[in-house]
């Protein structure tokens, strides 16, 4: 049994190749390949992605859940573990993964840990040891077998946000084993670097109460810009 580590990114030169050194060097031989979706980038990060080691393919339009789609098309493992560009697993995840796998789980994520030592961080990063729908989505990196993914089909292609969250909870209705693993994945704090606390928390609720309520995914995309600063 093999992990295929699918990662999307767009214009992260600065840190995918340290991410994928990361994960190559904590492989433990249980690794098919790390393959990195990249959505258009108009940086290096193709070019730092390759000399790192992995598996680069360029998508055929920019937006996570098309880039996790086609980088899990490609991919050869019995496990697909998707990992944002600016998150890090546990140094023992390809282990950790498999084990789940092997007692029953069919997906499921990490806790978390912020690359901040802000106290409030802290306590966000405490409630996720708890398996709340707030929390199901890909920061904390998801592992997902292929064959429930294939028999799925995926992600929906026509979502630009909250897409791992609904495939999460479109899978579990189905009986699907969510694990919540014990470690905690190392998650940047750059979105709160550049707004407050407060700004972020109410931007994510404000999210979420709109795809509980069924808003579009123009009104959601539109309404977190304005209400988030990003890079």
């Amino acid at each position: 049994m093999q992990l295929s580590i699918i990662i999307p990114a767009f214009n992260e030169a600065a840190g995918i190749g340290k991410l994928v050194s990361f994960l190559r060097r904590h492989a433990q031989g249980l690794v098919a390949e790390i393959i990195v979706a990249d959505g258009g980038s108009t940086d290096a990060t193709i070019a730092e992605a390759k000399a790192a080691g992995a598996v680069v393919i360029s998508c055929k339009q920019k937006g996570r859940a098309v880039q996790m789609n086609e980088g899990a098309a490609a991919a050869n493992g019995d496990i697909l573990y998707f990992v944002h560009a600016d998150t890090f697993p546990p140094e023992g995840y390809a282990q950790d993964i498999i084990t789940a796998v092997q007692r029953g789980a069919v997906l499921g994520r990490y806790q978390t840990r912020f690359s901040s030592r802000k106290w409030y961080l802290k306590i966000n990063a405490w409630f996720t040891r708890f398996d709340w729908f707030i929390c199901m989505g890909g920061d904390n990196t998801l592992f997902i077998t292929r064959k429930c993914f294939k028999a799925n089909n995926g992600f929906d292609a026509s979502m630009q946000i909250m897409e791992e969250y609904e495939f999460c909870q479109r899978v579990r209705k189905e009986g699907a084993v969510y694990k919540v693993l014990k470690g905690k994945a190392l998650v940047s704090a750059r979105k709160y670097d550049t707004n407050s606390w407060w700004t972020v928390q109410r931007a994510n609720k404000k999210i979420v109460d709109m795809y509980r309520k069924g808003a579009s995914q123009e009104e959601m995309v539109s309404t977190y810009r304005r209400m988030l600063r990003y890079r």
